[in-house]
């Protein structure tokens, strides 16, 4: 290293940056945190159709009484050349914390990273976390091109061995414990294919009916929700991870919903309800916000280990998908996102005639 990358690295600052109560003027620091996570959207896809709008961003980083977040910026001599960020879950997994480092393109491959994530590790060392997580989001082209990868722990997927995110990633004792595809569906999907799957799928799905409701949980049915909703984070595939089962009850999933609403989110889901034991089966989630009309987002889809054989994953996302194309007949395509392993959504989403069109590496890093 150079000395004069070395006195660059020793001049940078990284600082927490508070999260503004609202949107105006006063708060530019919270805006040039933003402003680079846009232009890191805008260099990787082109598009904005991942990356969180101000107002979400705004609601999303002040955190909640199950999440503490932190917002840093990391400047030169002034100039705001990165950032970073730190969760330290507050319920669940409170041994854990998630950690993200961003350096502007014009800044890069100076050591500037490095240091940012130190500070972040310090930080949650400070606060008995014991294992550190990241994510890294790509476009899939290099892998479908064929460049060798680095295989996921989980032993189905990888990420480009030789990417700049991959060697950050190694070169600061992160190991790679799973992959998941991003995945996007083309609208409007034809009718008759709805039809024909949905017909293949009812054959196995006597018994159950289909509910459907916008943005907010009917009240009769918000804690049978909650219970569903628990298993979405121990009955998905999350590889070596480790993480703590969450505990959702029906504050928690109006304070989501409201949180989404006041984000500039619109929500609906379907659910499969057992008629002969009330119990909800399944359940599958769309969002859509108008700041990226052409865009609707496949949230969870889960069902119940006790209800599984029976097609509702296919029953209730046909049931969604129908349904958000009314409500939002503006949208051309569907985002979603799947852990590599989890080889019976992926089908099922394949049928529909979803394409890959990313990926995301999820690293860990535990302490001795």
């Amino acid at each position: 290293m150079s000395s004069s990358n070395s006195s660059a690295i020793a001049r940078l600052s990284v600082e927490r940056i508070p999260v503004p109560e609202g949107l105006d003027a006063s708060a530019p620091d919270f805006r040039a945190f933003h402003e680079l996570d846009v232009a890191h959207h805008m260099e990787l896809w082109g598009n904005l159709d991942r990356c969180a709008t101000l107002t979400e961003a705004v609601l999303f980083w002040r955190g909640d009484e199950y999440e503490e977040r932190q917002v840093f910026l990391a400047r030169l001599d002034g100039a705001v050349v990165g950032s970073g960020t730190l969760t330290l879950p507050l319920s669940e997994n409170t041994t854990t914390a998630g950690v993200d480092v961003l350096v502007g393109a014009a800044f890069r491959r100076r050591g500037f990273g490095s240091k940012i994530l130190g500070v972040l590790e310090q930080l949650a060392r400070d606060r008995e976390r014991m294992s550190f997580d990241a994510y890294c989001g790509e476009p899939i082209a290099p892998i479908e091109s064929g460049v060798e990868l680095l295989e996921a722990k989980s032993g189905t997927g990888g990420v480009p061995l030789n990417s700049a995110s991959t060697r950050f990633a190694v070169h600061h004792g992160y190991s790679l414990e799973q992959v998941e595809t991003n995945s996007t569906l083309a609208l409007p999907v034809q009718e008759a294919r709805l039809q024909q799957l949905e017909a293949q799928a009812l054959q196995s799905a006597d018994g159950y009916s289909v509910l459907a409701w916008r943005d907010r949980c009917p009240d009769e049915l918000v804690d049978v929700f909650a219970r569903l909703k628990s298993l979405m984070s121990t009955e998905v595939p999350i590889a070596g991870l480790g993480w703590e089962g969450e505990v959702w009850d029906a504050a928690r999933v109006h304070q989501e919903e409201s949180t989404w609403l006041a984000s500039g989110l619109e929500s609906v889901v379907s659910v499969a309800r057992h008629e002969a034991s009330g119990e909800l089966a399944a359940y599958t989630v769309l969002t859509h916000r108008e700041a990226s009309p052409a865009v609707i987002y496949q949230e969870d889809t889960l069902v119940a280990p006790g209800h599984r054989g029976h097609r509702l994953g296919m029953v209730v996302k046909i049931a969604n998908l129908r349904r958000g194309k009314e409500l939002w007949p503006g949208a051309t395509v569907v985002m979603t996102w799947n852990a590599t392993e989890n080889r019976h959504m992926l089908a099922i989403n394949i049928a529909l005639g979803f394409k890959p069109s990313g990926f995301e590496g999820e690293w860990q890093k535990r302490l001795e």
